[in-house]
């Protein structure tokens, strides 16, 4: 039943994440979007529908751990993953979950760990400063956790200073999946690659 609901969930972001380098939402969808807890991005809003089925209990609590592994594309923009870490809180909450009651971790590693660098290595590499580190800090300030694969920080020479202070170091993407699967956290894959 969990991948039913998540399923759905996955087949709109790919629809948001087609549109990555888009401003706004298409006209068609103005005035029918909410944006329950994060307003921090034009794609992290829900549809407004009449649903009745598979709503959320507002008495249970809701666990979601979220692979991030995607290269960073556009190095002005923020990382499509990331913005689907918010979407999905706010998905939670419109579909019936309070917020206190919706856990949401998002795990970093592969390629996508240089979304989290410190403006100063950041614009080193890409000659701009980073986008995703306020975006990043306004989820951890709401209560969304973020942790980096410290295997990929040693394989990629990244040293734990060069990052954002927002996102804790875990000994590996793989035991941090691991851990949080036997704390009953739901795995969700929301990368284009």
């Amino acid at each position: 039943m969990k991948y039913l609901s998540l399923s759905i969930c996955l087949f709109f972001s790919c629809i948001c994440n087609s549109q990555e380098n888009a401003e706004d939402i298409p006209p068609y969808l103005v005035g029918k979007v909410d944006y329950p807890v994060f307003k921090n991005h034009p794609y992290v809003g829900v549809i407004k529908t009449d649903n009745t089925e598979l709503k959320f209990n507002t008495n249970t609590e809701y666990k979601v751990v979220i692979d991030v592994y995607d290269k960073v594309k556009d190095s002005t923009q923020l990382l499509p993953p990331l913005r689907e870490v918010a979407r999905i809180f706010n998905l939670c909450v419109a579909n019936g979950a309070t917020k206190e009651k919706v856990k949401v971790t998002a795990v970093i590693h592969g390629d996508a760990i240089n979304a989290i660098l410190k403006d100063e290595i950041y614009n080193k590499k890409y000659k701009v400063d980073n986008p995703n580190l306020s975006f990043i800090h306004d989820l951890k300030n709401n209560g969304i956790e973020f942790y980096v694969c410290g295997q990929n920080l040693g394989l990629t020479n990244t040293a734990q200073e060069n990052i954002s202070a927002d996102v804790g170091v875990a000994i590996s993407a793989k035991t941090t999946f691991i851990l949080l699967d036997q704390k009953g956290y739901t795995y969700m894959n929301v990368n284009e690659d």
